[in-house]
């Protein structure tokens, strides 16, 4: 018999990632080969506008990990929009990702109403969408060779 909880646990969410973790890689040899190399963990990557009081006028945040770049968050001050931040931001994280990192692909997600149209004219291609998620919305997935 077993008993479910519904309850927020970060000690047992620790032990579920670790024990998925142990049984990804012993199912997969793609896991596997990733092992003792640079791309074996994520590691976070960052980008930020700073103007010249050090506030943040726009910024992004992501990580690497299996030489895959993922963007999670693409902000510009509506101030600093329509002047190519956005895409510096995006071309700054790119070549951190290639570069020092070896990444060969990104991937991120966005909304209709967000971004999608930057993103390909940045060169990412959709590769999904789910629909009414939320509701009312549509979500891209995009991904790029690097």
């Amino acid at each position: 018999m077993f008993r479910l909880v519904t309850e927020v646990d970060k000690e047992r969410r620790i032990l579920l990632s670790g024990r998925l973790r142990d049984d990804n890689r012993a199912t997969s040899a793609g896991l596997r080969a990733l092992l003792s190399t640079s791309a074996e963990n994520e590691v976070p990557l960052e980008v930020w506008a700073l103007d010249e009081q050090g506030g943040v006028t726009g910024g992004l945040t992501g990580r690497t990990w299996a030489y895959w770049l993922h963007v999670e968050l693409l902000w510009v001050d509506t101030r600093h929009r329509s002047r190519g931040l956005g895409s510096q931001l995006l071309a700054e994280a790119e070549r951190v990702a290639r570069t020092e990192r070896d990444c060969t692909r990104s991937r991120l997600e966005t909304w209709d109403f967000q971004a999608p149209d930057f993103y390909r004219k940045q060169g990412y291609e959709e590769i999904g969408r789910v629909e009414d998620y939320p509701p009312g919305v549509t979500e891209f997935i995009l991904a790029k060779q690097l």
